[in-house]
């Protein structure tokens, strides 16, 4: 029986991606919801793999308040480890990136009992120096900028609905078609055997006739 060509691509993608998992990384966006009097996560991620090649990295935050026009500095990030540079923020961002310093691909921080002062832009530069051979050097520049708005309660958006929506869809939709490639193979596999039986049965009785013709041949040459 061969194997749906479709069901093939579905397996190796499966198999390729599951190989990868360990290393994956996505470049996502940060949410732009936060609740007063909890904790929040700004996202920066530089998904450019080295491999085995030293870099080094630099992380910079900018803040600028909601309604004001210019940002100031408020966290820095090396080898040596984090620093927060401004004094609204004193004591309430932890880092929540790359714990390896020498490897960097996640420049996110965390923010601590969120207040409605924190409402506004949010700039994350993220330099990266990866140091090759030949005395090469790529700079790879990340620029990501987060707008966030500080709720009383949390709430549901219309993109995240339909996207939980579009996930349970997907997910039906999938067992659905592998239940129909199983009915599809049941079908063949059951049909092969049909045939099987019936080409076995017909050279059994071809069998069965041509043994009495001989016997009939040799009775009459007897006589």
């Amino acid at each position: 029986m061969m194997v749906p060509a479709h069901l093939l691509l579905l397996v190796l993608f499966c198999s390729v991606f599951l190989d990868r998992g360990d290393g994956a990384c996505a470049e996502v966006d940060s949410d732009t919801e936060a609740v007063a009097g909890r904790g929040f996560k700004l996202g920066c991620i530089s998904c450019k793999r080295r491999s085995e090649v030293k870099g080094s990295a630099t992380v910079e935050w900018y803040f600028r308040p909601k309604g004001e026009s210019d940002f100031f500095h408020i966290y820095s990030f090396d080898e040596r480890g984090g620093t927060v540079e401004h004094d609204l923020f004193m004591e309430r961002i932890d880092w929540n990136g790359t714990k390896r310093s020498n490897d960097i691909q996640d420049a996110s921080i965390y923010l601590l009992n969120v207040t409605f002062n924190d409402s506004g832009t949010y700039r994350c530069f993220f330099n990266r120096i990866l140091d090759y051979d030949n005395d090469y050097e790529y700079n790879d520049i990340i620029d990501k900028v987060v707008h966030l708005t500080v709720v009383a309660k949390a709430t549901r958006g219309t993109a995240s609905i339909v996207s939980e929506v579009m996930m349970y869809v997907s997910i039906i939709g999938l067992q659905l078609w592998l239940l129909i490639e199983m009915i599809y193979c049941y079908r063949k596999i059951a049909a092969a055997g049909e045939e099987a039986l019936r080409e076995a049965a017909n050279a059994e009785y071809l069998a069965i006739a041509s043994e009495s013709k001989d016997n009939c041949a040799g009775v009459q040459v007897g006589e």
